[in-house]
C-alpha cells in the first residue's frame, strides 16, 4: 500500500472509541497543545469525526476553506477521480475498505469462523526472507565488517561484495548484470536509479506528454500506473486490448487499428506501453510477438516503454524472458533505430522487496540532448534511497557458482519459484473446472486472471445495487469466505466480459484451503442466481 493511501485511511476513519473518550476526558489543554504542533492534522482528524474542534480550530478550518476548495484544485487531479470511478466503479476502494472491515470483524468477533481466522493469519503472515539480506545488513552496519565475528555470521562472498560496493559503482554493476542477462553491451550512463518502477514511469510521462492531444498506447487489461500517470498530465489514453483467446498476446493488427484511429482524431501518439510478463494477465510474450511490436514502434516512430519487472518469475519451460532491447538488437535495430525504455524493480520478482523501493530504467536510442533532459527530470527527485540502489544491484548480480552463498541462494530461489508455479497451476486447474469460468495458464508474474460468465440474474442484482457485476461477485466472495480478489474492471476488460485477478502468493497448503472455499462459494453463487 502506498504512503498516500495510508494517509487517506487516517483521514477517513475515526479514532477508536476508547481513544476518543480519552481525548474528550482530558479536555482542551491537550487538544490545544496538539493543535499548536500540527494544526492541519488536527483539522483533518476532526473531519474524520474524532474530537470536537476548539474555536481556534474552527477559524483555521474557515481559513483553509478560503485558501483551498475542491473547485480550486488542479483540474487534472479531479479528472483522475472521474477516470478512476468511471473505469472501475470505485471497486478498488470498495473492495479494500470492505476488506478492512472484514479484518476488524475477524479480529474482534468471538464467534468468527475457522475459515475467517485462517484468512486473518494469512493476511498477517511474515514475508519470506530474501537472499541478499546479508549484504544489505553489512552495508547498513559497515562496522560489522571489522569485527572478528563477521566471518561466522556472514558468507565470505557477502562480506566481499559489501566491501566492494560504492555508490558510483552501482550503475556499473547493474549495467554489467543487464549485459550478462542479454549477452549484449549495456552502459552505466544509460541507467537511471530510482525509488521503484513507478518513479521512472512518471518521469517518462513528464517527458513525453505535452498536452491532451498527446496519447500513449496502453494495454487493457493492465496495471493502473500508466493510465493514472497519463490522466494526471492531461494526456489521451489510447487503449489496445490483449487477445485473451491467444494467451493474452498482443494482436498487432488491432494495435495498428487503434493507433491509426487515434491519429485520425488528431491525437499525436508518442509511445507504446508493453508489460512482459503481464500484470494482471500473467502471460510471457513469445519472441515473434515481441519482434512485431519492435517493428511497429520503429516504423511508426513510437517510444517503446517496456515494463519488465516480473522478468525472473517464469513458470513455463516453453517460453523464456527476452528483454525488448535484446529482441530489438537481434533483428538488427541499433541505438539510432528505436527509442526504448526498460523498467525494472526489486518489488515484484521472487524476492518481493516492495518496501525497499529500488528500481531503474535503462534508456537507449535517445540523442545526447534528449538524454540531458531526461537527466534534468530525474534530478528533480534528487537521489533514490541507498538501500534500494544496493538491492537493485544485487538482484541484477546474484551469487554465482563457487560463491559460498550460491547453494543456499539457489535453493531458496528455486523453492519460491516452484511454490508460485504450483499455486498457479492449482488455481488455473480449479478455475477451469468451475461452471462458467475459463483461465489462461499463468506463465509468469504473480497472478492469474480468469474470466467468469455471470448469470443474468447476478448481473441484474449488481445493476440494482449500482455496482459492476464483477465487483458484486468479488464482494460476495469476500463476505462469504474472506478471500480477496480484485475485479477485472479495475484493470480494464473487453466490454461485456467479467474477470478478476487472483494472486498466486499464498503458501501451497493455504492455496488448497483457498481453492476449496472458493469452489464451495462459486457453486452456491451460481445456484443462487441460476435463471
Amino acid at each position: 500500500m502506498r504512503g498516500d493511501e495510508t494517509s487517506s485511511l487516517l483521514f477517513i476513519h475515526p479514532w477508536p472509541p476508547s481513544l476518543e473518550a480519552h481525548h474528550r476526558h482530558t479536555g482542551s489543554l491537550l487538544h490545544s497543545a496538539f493543535l499548536a504542533r500540527s494544526p492541519h492534522l488536527t483539522s483533518l482528524t476532526y473531519i474524520a469525526g474524532s474530537i470536537a474542534p476548539s474555536p481556534a480550530a474552527n477559524e483555521m478550518l474557515r481559513a483553509a476553506a478560503r485558501a483551498l476548495t475542491v473547485s480550486s484544485l488542479n483540474p487534472k487531479v479531479l479528472d483522475l477521480s472521474v477516470f478512476f470511478f468511471s473505469v472501475s466503479g470505485g471497486s478498488g476502494s470498495l473492495i479494500f475498505f470492505r476488506c478492512r472491515c472484514s479484518r476488524w470483524r475477524i479480529t474482534t468477533s468471538a464467534d468468527s469462523s475457522p475459515a475467517a481466522r485462517s484468512m486473518q493469519q494469512e493476511l498477517d503472515a511474515n514475508p519470506a526472507s530474501h537472499p541478499f539480506s546479508e549484504v544489505l545488513a553489512l552495508c547498513n552496519h559497515p562496522h560489522l565488517l571489522d569485527r572478528s565475528e563477521a566471518s561466522f555470521m556472514f558468507s565470505s562472498d557477502a562480506i566481499t561484495r559489501a566491501r566492494e560496493i560504492g555508490i558510483e559503482g552501482l550503475r556499473d554493476a547493474i549495467a554489467a548484470g543487464i549485459a550478462s542477462r542479454d549477452g549484449l553491451p549495456s552502459y552505466s550512463e544509460d541507467i537511471f536509479l530510482t525509488d521503484g518502477a513507478a518513479a521512472p514511469v512518471h518521469m517518462m510521462m513528464h517527458l513525453l506528454i505535452r498536452g491532451k492531444k498527446d496519447g500513449i498506447l496502453c494495454p487493457i487489461p493492465s496495471h493502473s500506473l500508466y493510465t493514472d500517470s497519463m490522466v494526471l498530465r492531461g494526456a489521451t489514453l489510447v487503449p489496445y486490448y490483449l487477445d485473451e483467446s491467444r494467451g493474452w498476446s498482443v494482436n498487432i493488427s488491432d494495435l495498428k487499428k487503434q493507433l491509426d484511429g487515434a491519429r485520425a482524431k488528431g491525437i499525436d501518439v508518442r509511445g507504446l506501453v508493453v508489460v512482459n510478463p503481464g500484470n494482471p494477465t500473467g502471460q510471457v510474450l513469445v519472441e515473434e510477438n515481441q519482434c512485431e511490436i519492435v517493428e511497429l514502434c520503429k516504423n511508426e516512430c513510437l517510444v517503446l516503454l517496456a515494463d519488465e519487472v516480473y522478468q525472473e518469475n517464469i513458470y513455463t519451460d516453453q517460453k523464456k524472458f527476452n528483454s525488448f532491447k535484446k529482441v530489438a538488437r537481434s533483428i538488427g535495430y541499433g541505438e539510432g533505430d528505436i527509442s526504448l525504455v526498460s523498467f525494472h524493480s526489486v518489488s515484484n520478482g521472487y524476492y518481493g522487496e516492495c518496501g525497499r523501493r529500488g528500481g531503474y530504467m535503462e534508456v537507449t536510442g535517445f540523442s545526447s540532448e534528449v538524454r540531458g533532459e531526461v537527466y534534468k527530470v530525474a534530478s528533480l527527485s534528487a537521489c533514490s534511497n541507498i538501500s534500494g540502489q544496493i538491492l537493485m544491484s544485487l538482484v541484477m548480480n546474484p551469487p554465482k557458482v563457487g560463491d559460498e552463498s550460491y547453494l543456499s541462494y539457489r535453493a531458496e530461489r528455486d523453492s519460491i519459484l516452484s511454490s508460485l508455479s504450483c499455486c498457479a497451476e492449482a488455481m488455473v486447474s480449479t478455475f477451469n473446472s468451475m461452471e462458467g469460468m475459463t483461465c489462461n495458464k499463468a506463465e509468469g508474474g504473480i497472478s492469474v486472471f480468469p474470466s467468469v460468465r455471470l448469470p443474468p440474474r447476478a448481473i441484474e442484482a449488481a445493476e440494482a445495487m449500482n455496482t459492476e457485476p464483477d465487483v458484486f461477485y468479488a464482494l460476495r466472495l469476500l463476505e462469504s469466505t474472506g478471500i480477496v480478489v480484485v475485479p477485472g474492471s479495475v484493470f480494464g476488460q473487453v466490454p461485456g466480459t467479467w474477470h478478476f485477478r487472483c494472486t498466486i502468493l499464498p503458501q501451497e497448503e493455504k492455496t488448497r484451503q483457498i481453492i476449496s472455499r472458493f469452489n464451495v462459494f462459486h457453486e452456491a453463487f451460481m445456484e443462487e442466481f441460476r435463471s
